[in-house]
């Protein structure tokens, strides 16, 4: 039996960058990404680690230090992949109970999130960008059951 085609590249997946340590925490299981303003966009993202250094404090938070411990902090790269599945504004603690959730921003929530076993040097945007068909080829080898 063949796996059926797949769909354009920019029909079923687009691309996210998030700075680290944000990008590896969410490997690590936050499911919760913040932003400021609210994202239409619902299937699957690319997760991809900005180029950035990470702020040594955000390192020693608790939070973020016990989700990254043991893992490297990939830039330039793709490193996971994860479904969109809501974005709402912030609706405080007693609805989103998410420890990762800010104050005043809007909540990505994310879920089915795998880590690709080897990070694919890549370039995106803050905002949500469209990746080419060669990188998605390049996440699929490595996710070959990933489908829409």
């Amino acid at each position: 039996m063949t796996t059926p085609p797949l769909p354009p590249t920019g029909d079923w997946i687009r691309g996210i960058t998030i700075r680290q340590p944000w990008a590896t925490c969410i490997l690590a299981g936050k499911s919760t990404e913040n932003r400021p303003a609210n994202w239409p966009w619902r299937g699957w993202v690319l997760i991809h680690a900005g180029k950035a250094k990470p702020e040594p404090a955000l390192l020693r938070d608790p939070l973020v230090a016990t989700a990254i411990r043991g893992r490297e902090l990939h830039r330039g790269a793709v490193i996971g992949v994860a479904r969109l599945t809501d974005c709402h504004p912030d609706q405080g603690p007693e609805r989103c109970t998410s420890p990762w959730a800010q104050r005043d921003a809007h909540h990505l929530v994310l879920d089915d999130v795998r880590e690709l076993p080897l990070p694919v040097p890549a370039t995106g945007a803050l905002s949500a960008w469209r990746p080419t068909p060669d990188l998605v080829a390049l996440v699929l080898q490595q996710l070959p059951d990933l489908r829409p």
